[in-house]
């Protein structure tokens, strides 16, 4: 799937996804934001330039996600992700609120690295409003997800699965199922319903 542009970049999604297309003063901001990453204001300093440059491109939302991500910061690596969710979309032609998107499967979960970009920012978004404590943001998030994703290609059934069990009380040091994947991921889950959506009425 072919995509015209990101933000004002003027480049191919599938590229940028896969980190090209940057500018090089941008993508010279990164490398140094990566090699100083144990200092965090220089870090920090490098990856606002490249933000100055390319504030909408893959890259950069990433580096930025996992600057904040590895320094524990859960709050704004979650803000990051949904920066990142609106990028996405906007490529993907779906709604630029990640609650608005049509719960069916998305083509290209296996492959297609603008999809997958969307999906495990999802999954992302999902797992760090879990950790933040956000039940319910975790909880629609992970039941679009497994719409989107009904094969589990970016693992979101672990996400749902850890969810469910904390929601129980389940000791985490429990013996568990043996381990599934793709659909059957899923299908070994309780489906949840996201808040506000409610079951067709009997014919």
């Amino acid at each position: 799937m072919t995509v015209a542009t990101t933000g004002t970049l003027g480049v191919d999604f599938d590229d940028a996804v896969l980190g090209l297309g940057l500018p090089p003063l941008a993508e010279a901001a990164l490398r140094e934001a990566g090699e100083h990453r144990s200092d965090a204001p220089r870090s920090m300093a490098a990856l606002m330039r490249a933000q100055a440059l390319a504030p909408e491109h893959p890259a950069v939302l990433i580096a930025f996600y996992r600057h904040h991500f590895y320094g524990h910061r859960l709050g704004p690596a979650r803000d990051v992700a949904r920066r990142a969710l609106v990028a996405g979309a906007r490529a993907l032609g779906l709604p630029a609120c990640w609650r608005d998107v049509p719960r069916q499967a998305l083509a290209g979960a296996r492959d297609e690295p603008i999809t997958r970009f969307y999906l495990f920012t999802l999954k992302g978004y999902a797992y760090l409003s879990l950790r933040l404590g956000d039940e319910t943001e975790a909880r629609d998030a992970l039941a679009l997800l497994r719409h989107l994703d009904p094969d589990d290609r970016v693992g979101g059934a672990l996400v749902e699965a850890v969810r469910q069990r904390a929601l129980v009380g389940e000791d985490e040091d429990a013996p568990s199922a043996p381990p599934a994947f793709g659909a059957a991921a899923w299908a070994r889950l309780a489906p949840q319903r996201p808040s506000g959506v409610h079951p067709a009425a009997p014919a």
